[in-house]
């Protein structure tokens, strides 16, 4: 099927793999066209082409002004697209997963649905943050314990180090402006991790509010997530900013956690993250893009787009389905749909 610029919508298998493409591009300030199959970036300094098929997320930040023919050519290569703050501080909006599969989503659910899966991921989770302790036995209730502990000494041992007043985590949501400097700086500093983790989330494919530790939420999950890095990034960042006169202390604070993230290293690490937490370690991999599965209640999944309502005796005396008219093997496209 033509998409009306004489190019053919390519199949969905022809495309190259997650693992195969750039991870991620940033604009900014710029406008975004397409020529055939290459989307076109102009600003001041020129115009560059980027083969689409060749990237797995694009990050639209601030100034960024993208065609409907842009869109289109995004929509057929499969690639997600964000809608950020700058440098991806903020996360505003998505247009769509990175994956195609549910794989990962439907293991969040799985693992978040029971009891004992949930407390082994919480547990996991703690040993992200502070490896180094055996936490197997621990309950919910003993690991925020713990966790309070370890996070009050974090947030003591940067106020020694910059000489900043520590008097706990005081704030008013509602009104910024109402707390003392480092307060100020934490919330502007947390907030810049959750829209940078909440469009990772999404673009994997996960729900952002089914979490682990923190529940009720429709951002549960990204409060899950950030809380891995609170301590390596912004909280430091926050002190740092607070030992410091700033007159506007949320810009600061926003343009260093940008800075901090700017080389790419916490997206790749949270992806990482993500997929160990969720996955066994055999598994933690690209998962497949392509492929769908119908759901049985015995088998996990077997192949979609076969005929199935033949039965036999099978060895073990349980009535057996046999396939019939096979037509691919678990695999469709767009068009199939």
């Amino acid at each position: 099927m033509s998409d009306g610029s004489g190019m053919k919508k390519p199949d969905l298998r022809a495309l190259p793999r997650v693992k195969d493409r750039i991870s991620f591009l940033y604009l900014e300030r710029c406008k975004i066209n397409r020529i055939d199959g290459a989307i076109t970036v102009t600003d001041l300094r020129g115009t560059v082409h980027v083969p689409a098929a060749s990237l797995s997320v694009l990050l639209l930040g601030p100034g960024t002004n993208i065609s409907h023919r842009a869109m289109e050519l995004i929509g057929t290569t499969g690639i997600s697209v964000l809608w950020v703050g700058e440098q991806g501080v903020r996360y505003y909006a998505n247009g769509h997963p990175l994956t195609h599969s549910s794989r990962l989503l439907t293991q969040q659910a799985k693992l978040v649905s029971n009891t004992r899966s949930r407390v082994a991921v919480a547990r996991k989770m703690y040993q992200m943050r502070f490896p180094g302790e055996d936490v197997s036995t621990l309950t919910m209730q003993q690991l925020r314990g713990r966790e309070g502990a370890r996070v009050r000494s974090i947030y003591r041992r940067a106020s020694k180090e910059t000489g900043v007043p520590w008097n706990g985590r005081e704030y008013d949501p509602d009104n910024f402006g109402a707390s003392d400097p480092v307060n100020m700086a934490l919330s502007a500093a947390h907030a810049c991790l959750y829209g940078v983790t909440h469009s990772i989330i999404v673009a994997l494919g996960c729900s952002p509010g089914l979490g682990f530790i923190h529940g009720g939420h429709e951002r549960s999950f990204v409060y899950d997530i950030a809380d891995l890095y609170k301590g390596t990034i912004t909280i430091p960042i926050a002190f740092e900013i607070a030992a410091k006169e700033h007159q506007d202390i949320g810009s600061v604070t926003r343009h260093r956690v940008r800075d901090a993230i700017s080389d790419g290293n916490l997206l790749k690490q949270c992806v990482k993250d993500i997929r160990s937490l969720l996955l066994d370690n055999t598994e933690v991999k690209d998962v497949e893009v392509d492929v769908l599965y119908l759901w049985d209640e015995k088998k996990g999944r077997v192949p979609n787009a076969v005929s199935y309502g033949k039965e036999v005796l099978g060895e073990d005396g349980e009535d057996e389905e046999v396939m019939a008219e096979e037509d691919g093997y678990g695999t469709i496209v767009d068009d199939e749909i």
